[in-house]
């Protein structure tokens, strides 16, 4: 007798004595019996023809409608087994995902992890927040401690893996030149022909170039396609736009990038950022840039970094903590 037709008969076994005497004893013992089918690899369809036989040796005269109805249960659960198999696997495939999405989080952060400097004059805070496990943002700083200190704020147009494969690049790019003082138009320049030789043709990048001269406090920008930073005079109390129409990163090999200068004195500051931080897609006749200036303003008293936290934060509750798109901020004060 080969194990099934064992099963078959140990089931009919225990079936009879619960149909007899429905007690809790002969329920646990049909219940721990599941054990054994599971082991055995015994299929919902299987389940339900080893109940339907048990029955009508069971019980005689069984009526032909409920024979029927096991056998439409019996079809049934052949599908259900396979949709159930399918789902499972799916499962399993997204839980493979995510450990994958989780590590590579981890090497970006580990990648792409940068150092806020600390020259004396200037105040620098920064805020970069993933909208999911891999960030679009990066910000890179480069300071030769003496004259020169440099940033990228940098947004790559895409998402997951291949924007973070992407980013890699752009960082591996600004470490290769790796000189602080640098011209901004230089760098931008040099990261174009690299972007555009080796990415995808649907993935391109945008950032912002500046570079600051600590003896003179002068800053020097360029911008390739990239949100204008901000700039606050702290004598006119107002705001200038650091416009900059350029081409993003990878669309053309060989685009030339103009640069531009602007002199920083006491109290002043730029703010540099993504898209992110001036997405408000639902919100129709609202001008985002002047209410982040609005923010800025207001909280102008604190240091750069409690400015940047304090601007994220009032932006998630505008947004009612949704947030649409990685968001960065760097805020630099004289």
């Amino acid at each position: 007798m080969d194990y099934l037709e064992q099963l078959k008969l140990d089931y009919k076994t225990i079936l009879s004595n619960y149909i007899h005497n429905q007690n809790e004893r002969n329920l646990y013992i049909g219940q721990n019996f599941i054990k054994r089918l599971i082991q055995k690899n015994v299929t919902p369809e299987e389940v339900i023809s080893i109940h339907k036989q048990a029955l009508e040796d069971i019980i005689e005269d069984l009526p032909e409608y409920t024979i029927h109805a096991y056998d439409f249960l019996i079809e049934v659960m052949v599908h259900f087994g396979l949709k159930l198999k399918e789902h499972q696997s799916l499962l399993m495939k997204q839980e493979e995902l995510r450990i994958e999405m989780e590590v590579a989080a981890k090497i970006q952060n580990t990648l792409l992890e940068t150092t806020i400097p600390n020259p004396e004059g200037l105040d620098i805070g920064m805020i970069s927040v993933p909208l999911r496990k891999m960030n679009g943002d990066y910000v890179h700083f480069m300071h030769d401690h003496k004259r020169f200190l440099s940033i990228a704020v940098t947004d790559v147009v895409g998402k997951g893996v291949p924007a973070a494969l992407c980013m890699s690049m752009v960082k591996y790019g600004l470490d290769t030149l790796e000189y602080a003082n640098s011209n901004p138009s230089y760098v931008l320049e040099v990261l174009n022909q690299l972007i555009e030789k080796s990415v995808d043709d649907g993935m391109f990048v945008s950032m912002c170039y500046g570079r600051y001269d600590l003896e003179k406090d002068i800053f020097t920008w360029s911008s390739a396609g990239h949100e204008p930073p901000l700039y606050y005079h702290s004598r006119e109390n107002a705001y200038y736009d650091l416009e900059s129409k350029e081409l993003l990163l990878g669309i053309l090999p060989d685009v030339k990038y103009s640069q531009k200068d602007i002199k920083l004195n006491d109290n002043d500051f730029i703010i540099l950022m993504t898209d992110g931080v001036t997405d408000f897609r639902n919100r129709e006749e609202f001008d985002p840039r002047q209410y982040i200036k609005e923010l800025a303003l207001s909280c102008r008293h604190l240091n750069a970094q409690e400015m940047c936290d304090n601007i994220h934060k009032q932006l998630q509750v505008l947004h009612n903590y949704k947030l649409e798109d990685d968001f960065t901020i760097v805020i630099i004060k004289k």
